[in-house]
């Protein structure tokens, strides 16, 4: 099992004043599918969805779960989590571990002991695409940690850790170990692939200047429009 590439500390610095919508902007331009946002996510550690929060921001390792007794096809990659380890114990220090439950079900996929052991490792957030339980723990160990939603359900009724640090398909983009998590409590979470985090940098003080700019010409009665057409279209 390889590591995660690792992110150079300056790039995440530089990324830290930007929110997660100038980042989807950036790779909206760059054409990522779905500009790279993960969708239907909320914060629930540790304390919701605030604009005072942190912007946490990480290379992603990844965890995939299989539907309990499912046929699986020859897409899904080779199970690497041993029948006599668990998966949490295998998660990446310094990473933001995103995790990948079969659509549709209703158990969780990560509770209290489970994120209180990434905790341990060093993980610095969960994306649970997917359910959560456990809530009060969860936040206990201070993570960021986002789902889709929650469960008082264990794993073990519908799924099987299967892979760790393997592609995941979410919604139609894939994430791959070592992009970048980029996980804003105000407006979501977004992924950067690895490739595009320097092109992203270079094309986000453009945008961002540039929607100042228009911002500062409909107060001063342009069209929106028009203030779209002389400011956005010579980036």
């Amino acid at each position: 099992m390889a590591s995660s590439p690792s992110i150079q500390a300056d790039k995440v610095t530089a990324l830290q004043k930007y929110t997660a919508c100038d980042v989807s902007d950036a790779l909206l331009r760059l054409g990522v599918p779905g500009a790279g946002f993960l969708s239907d996510l909320e914060p629930c550690s540790p304390n919701g969805s605030s604009s005072d929060a942190a912007i946490t921001i990480a290379p992603a390792s990844t965890v995939l779960f299989a539907p309990k007794g499912g046929e699986l096809d020859a897409s899904w990659p080779a199970k690497n989590i041993p029948s006599d380890a668990n998966w949490s114990d295998m998660t990446e220090p310094g990473t933001i571990a995103i995790l990948r439950q079969p659509d549709g079900q209703k158990n969780a996929v990560c509770g209290g002991i489970m994120a209180l052991r990434m905790s341990i490792r060093g993980v610095k957030g969960i994306v649970a695409v997917g359910r959560v339980r456990d809530v009060d723990e969860l936040r206990s160990t201070g993570l960021p940690i986002w789902s889709r939603g929650r469960s008082t359900v264990g794993v073990g009724a519908g799924s099987v850790p299967w892979a760790v640090q393997v592609p995941l398909e979410v919604d139609g983009a894939m994430i791959n170990p070592g992009d970048l998590a980029f996980c804003d409590p105000a407006n979501g979470v977004v992924v950067i692939p690895q490739d595009k985090v320097d092109e992203v940098l270079e094309l986000l003080p453009r945008l961002v200047a540039a929607d100042e700019r228009v911002k500062e010409a409909v107060v001063g009665g342009m069209s929106v429009h028009q203030a779209f057409q002389t400011h956005r279209g010579k980036i």
